[in-house]
């Protein structure tokens, strides 16, 4: 049954939700049947579909999914930046334990990495530091796509999809870098590790380039993403290196 005044914000209504705070305006008493299809199994459905969805776009047309979002096509999707925090935990937890196996299976090569002490803050963190990178991405995109008309505050989300790409592909890559602890499977995780590079500048260029391509000739915008792309490795490069003198 329907109520004719919206029981969160006492509006009056007359449809499934309250136009004042978006209430469904069938809001009825809570009993275990509800609470547990409704609020557990079904929010848990939502939250996953709205994961799910947000990785395939982010994985498949992100500047395209970014665009989308911000002109206001926003129900599917999850919080890009909450699923940023939630992957790169994620794979620092993968990361822990690959070092534990690593040490295990190549003691050899587990203290090669850990003899130059002074980057362990950068290995162990790179993600998070690539993280707070996000606000110069956005400000270079910013000035290199002008045209397109977006705000600052628009870039950040356009930066922050590719970001959730990037965490995703690095993501993917160190799951499959575990088969390296399987006998006859070196020479196949290490052509991951160098290709994991290469199949990133790609992944990088090409979200920057088709959220635009409507908007710059294929010329000039080829070389402004590979203007972009020059200014993210100086960037990235010298942020790193600023770090590196202060935890020497």
């Amino acid at each position: 049954m329907k109520n004719l005044v919206c029981l969160n914000c006492n509006e009056a209504v007359e449809k499934n939700y309250c136009s004042n705070c978006g209430q469904k305006t069938d809001t009825h008493r809570i009993n275990f049947k509800h609470f547990l299809i409704h609020d557990i199994l079904h929010g848990v459905w939502h939250v996953d579909k709205g994961i799910l969805f947000t990785i395939k776009e982010a994985l498949t047309r992100p500047g395209e999914a970014a665009l989308d979002y911000i002109s206001g096509k926003r129900v599917k999707y999850y919080n890009v930046f909450y699923l940023i925090v939630i992957l790169v935990g994620l794979q620092l937890i993968l990361a822990n334990y690959y070092e534990k196996l690593q040490l295990l299976y190549h003691p050899e090569i587990y203290q090669a990495h850990n003899d130059i002490e002074k980057y362990s803050f950068l290995t162990d963190y790179s993600k998070i530091l690539i993280l707070a990178l996000i606000p110069l991405f956005a400000v270079t995109s910013y000035m290199l796509f002008r045209r397109k008309k977006l705000n600052i505050s628009e870039h950040f989300i356009l930066s922050g999809m590719i970001f959730l790409g990037v965490i995703l592909i690095s993501l993917f890559s160190l799951l499959l870098s575990f088969i390296d602890f399987l006998e006859n499977f070196s020479t196949i995780a290490k052509i991951i590790d160098l290709s994991t590079p290469f199949i990133l500048f790609l992944y990088i260029s090409f979200g920057y380039y088709k959220p635009f391509k409507s908007i710059y000739k294929p010329s000039n915008l080829i070389w402004r993403v590979f203007i972009f792309d020059i200014l993210l490795l100086l960037e990235v490069a010298f942020f790193l290196f600023l770090l590196t003198l202060v935890f020497e």
